[in-house]
């Protein structure tokens, strides 16, 4: 894997997995248009996405801390029988909250192989279709009444529909904060309160997507499906994982600026235009009938 390639799929994995344009349509596009082979992608995609679990702990320490406090709290109140639903304070709700979310991906993870070769089956016109629905939500949410949701006020209804709307982002295209986020706009949230919400969530998803990505690399040395591939190198590794979390904090940062100034809708514009081009690109591609690449 070239230098160029290491920095390229870096920034796409720190831009992407924040802003609402979706990481693994992006970086689908990218290695449909560059030919990429994907030799030890498996492990390097993982080293990104740990990148991108930093950049949440960075941009959100302050609400991570009070909620690993808070959890402690909880399991303490669990082991001593003294646990309930009732009167829980706010980083308590959010943290049941999020493990409701986190519980509604449970279907979706049936259809996980199904998921997967919608990204690897040659075409990009399932790409862009999923890029065309994450630019339809992110306008129907740019435009609801603004909520006055806090951490305090979310309901069990609320944690569904947004875990719900993050099951679907597992297609390429799909963005998965594209989709939390315009959930929490539809719920009710106020625009912190979204964003807060959908990137915290994000943190055991990222997790999981991590370690998946780890034993799926392990089970390919094991059958020796890449004894003969270019391994990505730990440079490279450590060069992607300051990358991704350097570019990840920055794509935080903006798109909690954007929410609350009313400037979302401009994801809405960029993923109509890029869900449009790759139609007409796999149009072309179905005509050649090979893919285009550079």
């Amino acid at each position: 894997m070239s230098l160029f390639d290491v920095i390229a799929q870096a920034v796409l994995q720190g831009l992407t997995e924040f802003l609402p344009v979706s990481s693994s349509g992006h970086i689908s596009l990218y290695q449909h248009l560059t030919g990429n082979n994907g030799d030890g992608a498996l492990m390097f995609s993982a080293v990104l996405h740990l990148g991108t679990l930093v950049a949440v702990f960075i941009a959100f320490r302050k609400d991570i801390l009070a909620l690993i406090k808070e959890l402690g709290v909880m399991i303490k109140d669990i082991i001593g029988m003294r646990f309930t639903l009732k009167g829980m304070n706010p980083e308590r709700r959010m943290i049941v909250m999020i493990i409701l979310s986190c519980f509604c991906l449970a279907p979706f993870a049936l259809f996980k192989d199904w998921f997967e070769s919608v990204g690897t089956d040659g075409s990009i016109f399932a790409e862009g279709l999923c890029f065309l629905y994450t630019s339809a939500i992110l306008f129907l949410s740019d435009r609801c009444t603004k909520g006055k949701k806090t951490a305090g006020d979310i309901k069990v209804k609320d944690s569904v529909t947004v875990g719900l709307f993050q099951g679907v982002a597992l297609l390429p295209g799909v963005s998965r904060s594209g989709s939390t986020i315009s959930a929490g706009l539809f719920s009710g949230f106020s625009r912190e309160t979204s964003v807060k919400y959908s990137f915290i969530l994000g943190i055991p998803v990222i997790l999981l997507s991590c370690l998946l990505e780890v034993f799926d690399y392990i089970k390919e040395v094991l059958d020796a499906n890449i004894v003969n591939g270019q391994q990505v190198g730990f440079g490279n590794c450590l060069l992607g994982f300051v990358v991704s979390a350097a570019v990840g904090v920055g794509a935080i940062k903006l798109v909690n600026w954007l929410v609350k100034t009313d400037k979302f809708k401009i994801f809405a514009y960029y993923t109509l235009v890029l869900g449009c081009a790759v139609l007409v690109v796999a149009f072309i591609e179905y005509c050649m009938g090979h893919a285009i690449t550079f």
